[in-house]
């Protein structure tokens, strides 16, 4: 498989070219910078000549990336934890399967975790919606991340499906490395996670046997990330009412770039990732069905969504949101009056920041409660309550 395919558009650099790139990345005024805003006390000659010294993929990682995404778990989190690792074993590549929060940072605190655990880094599989510019383009390759081409014609888009398919199994199951792909294109804005069946299909493209045994080699282990705030709640809600209001809209380049920075920067609370375990086993249960391949596909669609709602880790707001959605009092015994009153204070601080021509603040407030009440409904779904 791997002598049919060039990986070289997509893949992560190695670590021959990391000084080469790095160089030309330092010439980038807006990288140095972002550079002197996440280094603040070394002088930026320093760092620039520190930088140059790097030679691998590794050294990056520790000297750079881990250390720019620890500052901003501390700046901006009350902690990642992350649940579940004896549930994996870490000496054996996975392809983790996630619900998908933010745009940066989901992968990135999965591999600070990791990194603290001992546990080997992923892969991490990156839309080109998001590389705006270049240099963008090489940061993300140089922290091992592979490129998911969008947008392309269909004939392109058959081409590029077949060739990142082929280039993640042959990460996963000839070189031993972890990868980790969203469930779906994009977040899912209100929180609804639901794994897309097109992307089990295109996993399927480079398999060699049938659909089950292919899924098999891969190692799924499903993921679940929890958030307790979602800095990026009010843009979202802002795109609901503008999809709304009219249905031609799309987003910008700045409208991607506003969502990485609030991202980023905004206070997200506590952050949980769950890790599901290899799901083989149950996989190869697909097979003592008399299912055709659609239905194979949809049922284990179906099987990833649950280990993912299954482990949801649930907060006040979630609670909160899912009694003033409802107008009930279901959770009401396990959040307290000041938690409430806190929440409501806090939505209504994120919706005034919203600025829309005709704006629409009882529509706005309710797509915010669902958000933050999928999870919730979900995980109850799954536990059949």
């Amino acid at each position: 498989m791997e002598q049919n395919y060039n990986f070289d558009e997509i893949r992560p650099y190695r670590d021959n070219e990391v000084h080469a790139v790095l160089v030309e990345l330092l010439k980038e005024p807006q990288l140095l910078g972002i550079l002197a805003h996440i280094f603040p006390e070394t002088p930026i000659d320093l760092l620039v000549e520190r930088l140059k010294s790097i030679r691998t993929v590794e050294e990056f990682q520790q000297e750079v990336i881990l250390s720019f995404v620890n500052g901003i778990e501390s700046k901006t989190s009350e902690g990642v934890t992350m649940l579940g690792t004896g549930n994996i074993n870490p000496a054996k590549a996975n392809l983790f399967i996630s619900n998908h929060r933010d745009i940066v940072l989901d992968a990135a605190f999965l591999n600070t975790s990791f990194f603290k655990l001992g546990f080997p880094l992923t892969e991490i599989a990156i839309g080109d919606n998001l590389l705006i510019f270049k240099w963008i383009t090489d940061l993300v390759k140089l922290n091992r991340s592979f490129i998911v081409r969008r947008n392309l014609p269909a004939r392109q888009m058959l081409e590029s499906s077949r060739l990142l398919s082929a280039y993640i199994r042959y990460t996963v199951s000839r070189s031993n490395r972890s990868v980790w792909i969203a469930q779906r294109e994009g977040r899912a804005k209100d929180s609804n996670d639901r794994t897309q069946e097109a992307l089990l299909k295109m996993l399927d493209m480079s398999g060699e046997g049938n659909f089950v045994d292919n899924m098999q080699e891969l190692a799924i282990c499903p993921l679940t990330i929890s958030y307790e705030y979602d800095p990026c709640d009010y843009l979202k809600a802002k795109e609901f009412q503008q999809r709304r209001d009219n249905p031609d809209y799309k987003k910008s380049q700045q409208d991607d770039l506003l969502n990485m920075k609030t991202g980023i920067e905004g206070y997200k609370g506590r952050i949980e990732y769950f890790l599901n375990g290899n799901i083989d086993a149950d996989i190869a249960a697909l097979n003592t069905q008399d299912l055709d391949k659609a239905e194979q596909v949809k049922q284990l669609a179906a099987l990833i969504d649950k280990k993912i709602h299954l482990n949801y880790t649930v907060y006040a707001n979630n609670r909160i949101s899912y009694d003033l959605l409802t107008g009930s009092n279901r959770f009401a015994g396990e959040y307290n009056v000041e938690e409430k009153l806190a929440f409501e204070a806090y939505l209504q601080r994120q919706i005034d920041k919203i600025v829309l021509p005709d704006k629409d603040e009882v529509f706005l407030r309710t797509k915010m409660l669902e958000m933050y009440s999928n999870p919730l409904k979900n995980k109850l779904i799954a536990e059949g309550k």
